[in-house]
């Protein structure tokens, strides 16, 4: 996707971006510092902090698979090894969120491997007790205490389908995943005292926080330009998603770094509500005072087309 003519050009990549390979190597210094000495003297603290962090590292993760620190994708997948949110297989997330990033398919319940609306005959065939809790999973309150587990569902039955049909990038994600899984628990039993049931309630509050940014990211639209958001958030959740809230900006140049995404999009801001036909909130504040108890919108696809 291109800006209009006349936009600014995003800036020349960097063989090493230095902002992101020293925020990766904190995150994991701070990760090991907490899990294995904060816990002991505040446990409470210790498990939300590793929550945040565990966060902060799938941003990073997001960073890398587009291509951040180094052009090599290789040491970049190198360094993103350690699975810290134990669920998704690092080949995974990038298969799947690159196949996103195709803009025409964005919010496709089939073709839109990161879309949260269903097919509505799918949802016409749902029981009333699962309608109940995709209607749930479709507030920010939902989303947060409910969706990562229900996300981690949808997501295993869709790989298993996937590799039963005989794909291999999925048996070869998840074999390269579990030896990181195993050294991640492996930290945490031997070098830690945090028991493995606390690190799996930080796990949730990591997924968690993440499930705010992925929220309000994507609506139903018919013109694809107009499905993705901004969110003028510069606060500390606009830093735990390395400015990932200005989305549309992301979308439209997913090469360039976090750091470099309030710039581009502070001088063009004009011409990126224009692109986006003002899919605008002003803040997170703002998300949470609308969508806190509310649903954003349908579950099932309000403009799709039955089959």
């Amino acid at each position: 996707m291109t800006l209009h003519a006349g936009a600014i050009a995003p800036p020349r990549a960097r063989a090493v971006e230095w902002p992101t390979f020293l925020m990766i190597l904190a995150c994991y210094g701070l990760w090991a510092l907490v899990t294995a000495l904060v816990f002991v003297v505040a446990p409470v603290l210790s498990v939300l902090v590793t929550g945040v962090l565990i966060a902060f590292h799938a941003s990073l993760t997001h960073e890398a698979l587009h291509g951040h620190p180094f052009r090599s994708r290789m040491l970049n997948e190198v360094l993103m090894a350690l699975p810290l949110n134990l669920c998704i297989p690092y080949n995974r997330f990038r298969d799947l969120h690159l196949a996103h990033h195709q803009d025409q398919r964005l919010t496709d319940p089939y073709d839109d491997p990161e879309s949260n609306y269903l097919d509505p005959d799918d949802w016409d065939r749902m029981t009333g007790w699962k309608r109940a809790i995709f209607t749930l999973n479709n507030t920010l309150l939902g989303r947060m205490v409910i969706g990562p587990i229900l996300g981690q569902i949808l997501f295993v039955q869709s790989e298993w389908r996937a590799a039963w049909a005989g794909n291999r990038a999925v048996w070869l994600g998840w074999a390269l995943h579990l030896p990181g899984v195993a050294s991640v628990l492996a930290w945490v039993v031997l070098a830690t005292d945090m028991p493995v049931w606390a690190y799996l309630i930080a796990v949730h509050i990591g997924l968690a926080l993440l499930k705010i940014r992925t929220f309000l990211e994507h609506q139903a639209h018919e013109h694809a330009r107009a499905r993705t958001v901004i969110i003028e958030d510069r606060g500390p959740l606009a830093f735990l998603f390395l400015n990932n809230n200005l989305h549309v900006v992301h979308h439209m140049h997913p090469r360039v770094p976090w750091y470099r995404l309030p710039g581009l999009y502070r001088q063009n801001k004009a011409r990126y509500l224009e692109r986006n036909d003002g899919y605008l909130y002003r803040s997170y504040v703002d998300v949470f005072a609308r969508f806190l108890f509310r649903p954003k919108d349908p579950v099932p696809h309000p403009l799709w087309h039955r089959r």
